[in-house]
């Protein structure tokens, strides 16, 4: 960077992306401190080396921001579980749960069935044994490669279920229907009417 760019001449980037050409390091030296900014060799293996107008302390920071965001970015793994065609239900328990976290973490899971020696020929047992253990991670899971054997294995890939981790929503609150009022002001037309009424009754009281 800057006087610590030996290499002469330069092919020279500005600072808006501008190509300059190829120019003495000393030539492009001036021009980075005119605009006041760093002179950045960018591609050191070519000839000429690539050089650049920027500001360097703006450049380390983006670059810094960029690492962050790429650490925060979980890489999806692929975890394996093991089990034996008679493997006790509260080791399959157990497997099942580490499973449960596996895919709560958004990594993938292969459960693998081992046979060794005469199991080969009981190979319905290890099959009882990983349908089991697929039924129990169905809300959790979904099945992305259904059982299959390779050699003296039989193999399954459970995948993160998506919709399991999304929140339902709201039902929306129901407005209840307004009420009449008791002792509202009647209508122009019921007075009258009652009145009439009235001096109907009154009316007939005086006969």
């Amino acid at each position: 960077m800057n006087e610590q760019i030996r290499i002469s001449p330069v092919r020279l980037i500005g600072p808006e992306g501008e190509q300059l050409g190829i120019v003495p390091t000393t030539q492009a030296l001036e021009k980075a401190r005119e605009a006041g900014l760093d002179l950045v060799e960018m591609v050191a293996d070519e000839r000429p080396p690539v050089c650049k107008i920027l500001d360097y302390g703006k450049m380390r920071f983006a670059n810094s921001q960029k690492g962050k965001k790429a650490s925060k970015v979980r890489q999806q793994k692929v975890k394996e579980l093991r089990v034996r065609p008679k493997t006790g239900e509260h080791d399959v328990e157990t497997k099942i749960n580490q499973a449960r976290k596996f895919l709560e973490h958004n990594d993938k899971v292969q459960v693998t069935v081992l046979f060794r020696g005469r199991e080969m020929q009981h190979q319905q047992e290890g099959r009882r044994v990983l349908d089991s253990i697929l039924e129990k991670l169905a809300d959790s899971g979904k099945v992305e490669r259904p059982p299959t054997m390779d050699g003296k294995k039989m193999t399954a890939l459970i995948m993160p279920n998506k919709a399991a981790g999304k929140a339902k929503p709201k039902p929306r609150p129901t407005v209840p229907a307004e009420k009449p009022v008791v002792g509202a002001t009647p209508k122009p037309g019921d007075s009258a009417a009652g009145a009439t009424e009235d001096g109907g009754g009154d009316a007939k009281r005086r006969r």
